[in-house]
């Protein structure tokens, strides 16, 4: 058996303003400015109140002053100084090599591989000679061969001074010269290792 649904509680009648609180309401409106520069409508009142009614005027709250933004400029990552530039070997230090006086520590020879795979495995090579702390090697490029007279000799042996000259190699070499002829004149390049930190 189903149980009966409670009765609804009547309706909320809304109870209207009575024409003292209409005018109090109408005293404290009228002191009050807008957010928005729309004029606000006022009711007349149908009835004017017996007696006046006196309300204490709340002091007008003085506008704050807006705090001034500051524009903060983001940090820019710091810019990595540029590996020095590249020095030529002095008279005496090419002079010891060539005589032997200084050894060559270590030596690369590139002969017969492709640009590519030079250029990877002579910045490997000096990556290496870099970490053991040694001071000069030997890169050997080769003189190239010409094929017909009109024909270009050696890639290599012009391409490697060229990559010693980017700034990725210029981290790791400080300076480089033509080898002696005992070490392989126009074909190789006595190079300056910089030493790692």
């Amino acid at each position: 058996m189903k149980r009966p649904a409670p009765p609804e509680p009547p309706p909320r009648r809304k109870r209207g303003l009575s024409e003292e609180e209409r005018a109090l309401w109408e005293q404290v409106a009228r002191q009050i400015k807008p957010l928005r520069k729309k004029q606000r409508v006022v009711r007349p009142a149908s009835a004017a109140p017996a007696e006046p009614i006196e309300v204490a005027a709340k002091p007008a709250a003085t506008a704050k002053p807006h705090p001034v933004k500051r524009i903060v400029k983001p940090l820019k990552a710091p810019t990595p100084t540029p590996p020095p530039a590249l020095a030529p070997l002095g008279r005496r230090e090419r002079s010891h090599l060539s005589r032997g006086r200084k050894d060559i520590e270590a030596r690369i020879d590139l002969h017969g591989m492709t640009q590519s795979r030079a250029h990877h495995a002579l910045f490997a090579f000096l990556q290496r000679a870099s970490g053991d702390g040694l001071t000069f090697v030997l890169v050997i490029t080769g003189k190239g061969r010409s094929v017909g007279p009109d024909s270009e000799r050696g890639v290599l042996r012009r391409q490697v001074p060229h990559w010693l000259g980017l700034p990725e190699f210029r981290a790791l070499v400080v300076g480089f010269e033509e080898a002696h002829i005992g070490h392989g004149g126009e074909g190789a390049l006595y190079v300056r290792v910089r030493r790692a930190r």
